[in-house]
């Protein structure tokens, strides 16, 4: 006849293993056993994977005399409040049964574990908790098969998170039962990692296989019928000249945005000129935007300047493709408004025109006290629609309808607006008309003065 279970004083009490330390550890743990020089050897070896009670470490400390200079050390680490703290859930499983899934009882469950589960009372059934078929046939492995095994599954929610279940075998309990250990590894962010890597390969690979395919064909024909057709092979060549125009624009987008990510955690230490930084953009575009027959509505802000902490480089390709875009879809005849100013909020600044659609796109953290400049690029285009803003900074994507002829694009250039923000700590947001255009603002930490940055580290040197 299987047993009641552990006695009550055990039930709660947060079980222990470490790997290789076996059965004399957890009985230690249990509190059956004196924890002597042997188990106190197995803790300290033991490293990460060692799982023991406040009950086993109260007993440990009698012997600390006796264990040598290293046990004092082993026996003063708060063994269960570290395993109450870890940000994985752990769960100790305890079974007298094989097969009876019923009688499968957690008699241990860390907070995190609690808290991911909704365990608000002792020693509750594990299909209470979990429901996952293939964890409970993993810990039922773990339990009676002796066999540690791991498995993954998902939980729903308001967002979906990917979980690695891992289930080992523990020495039996004093009174009988067979026990479990089981461990979940939250990999949402690595699942989400390998989807972006998946997803970005097979958007660059089709992004670069249409302007190849073109060229291939191309120079078939010049190879074949078009020969000696002087008209065609002079068609051919422009669009040829185009698509590999357009490939090496990709290739330059994918190597910009591969070396901003690769920073994007370091913080910029520069100071930049939003003023100057605009009109040497504008300067620099001024012949594209003749051709097209659009014009600038830009006046610098006078003699005070407005300055950033940040990269110029960085800042200048942010202020380059944001103007890109709107001389992009403004038609001929169009304006292109710029402006830039100073101090505003950390939050999105308000809409510039009250009838439009409006969303952020990045948000900075919040700073206390601190002030940002704002640049606001607008065009006369089409505009968006509401549903393709939550969009607009996935890499490779554009908004239907506005892919073909001059407005075609790489797709990469405001997902490579958002990283460089993201670097400066600033924010984001776009806002769209039906007809009547669209407006990017972006907003940047505003630099202290030169004064105060000498007088802020003169106070450091001092101190």
């Amino acid at each position: 006849m299987p047993s009641d279970g552990p006695p009550r004083a055990h039930r709660n009490v947060l079980l222990a293993t470490a790997a290789g330390a076996g059965a004399p550890l957890l009985l230690a743990a249990l509190g059956q056993v004196e924890a002597g020089p042997a188990v106190l050897s197995a803790l300290g070896v033991a490293g990460c994977g060692l799982w023991l009670t406040r009950r086993a470490f109260d007993a440990a400390r009698p012997a600390a005399d006796t264990a040598g200079e290293a046990a004092p050390a082993v026996a003063s680490i708060p063994y269960a409040d570290i395993l109450e703290n870890l940000g994985d859930p752990v769960m100790v499983i305890a079974a007298d049964e094989p097969f009876e899934v019923t009688g499968h009882r957690l008699v241990f469950a860390n907070r995190a574990a609690r808290d991911l589960f909704r365990i608000y009372r002792p020693d509750v059934r594990l299909i209470t908790a979990i429901r996952n078929p293939q964890i409970i046939e993993l810990v039922e492995e773990a339990l009676f098969g002796g066999v540690g095994g791991d498995t993954t599954f998902e939980t729903g929610a308001a967002q979906d998170r990917s979980w690695t279940a891992v289930a080992s075998p523990l020495a039996p309990a004093p009174w009988g039962a067979s026990m479990a250990l089981l461990i979940l590894r939250d990999q949402t962010d690595l699942r989400r990692a390998e989807r972006m890597r998946a997803d970005f390969l097979a958007n660059a690979s089709h992004e670069l296989r249409t302007p190849l395919a073109s060229l291939s064909g191309f120079i078939e024909t010049l190879r074949g019928p078009a020969r000696n057709d002087v008209a065609a092979r002079d068609k051919f060549l422009g669009i040829m000249q185009a698509q590999a125009e357009r490939m090496s624009r990709l290739i330059d987008d994918l190597m910009s945005l591969s070396r901003i990510e690769l920073n994007e955690h370091i913080a910029p230490l520069g100071r930049v000129d939003l003023s100057a930084a605009v009109t040497d953009v504008t300067d620099a575009l001024m012949p594209v935007v003749r051709a097209k027959g659009v014009s600038f509505a830009w006046s610098p802000p006078g003699r005070d300047q407005i300055v950033v902490e940040g990269d110029r480089d960085q800042i200048v390709q942010v202020i380059q493709n944001l103007v890109d875009n709107a001389v992009k879809y403004t038609p001929a005849g169009g304006v292109i408004g710029i402006e830039i100013g100073a101090p505003v909020e950390g939050d999105a600044p308000p809409a510039r025109d009250p009838e439009a659609t409006r969303l952020p796109l990045l948000t900075p953290e919040h700073r206390a006290g601190g002030a940002y400049a704002l640049l606001r690029v607008s065009d006369q285009g089409p505009g968006m629609p509401r549903d393709a803003l939550p969009r607009l900074t996935e890499r490779f994507y554009r908004v239907e309808g506005q892919k073909s002829g001059d407005k075609s694009g790489t797709g990469l250039g405001l997902a490579i607006v958002k990283h460089i923000v993201n670097r400066h700590k600033g924010g984001l947001a776009a806002e769209t008309v039906l007809g009547r255009g669209s407006t990017f603002s972006a907003w940047f930490p505003l630099s202290p003065p030169v004064d105060a940055r000498v007088s802020a580290d003169a106070v450091a040197k001092v101190s």
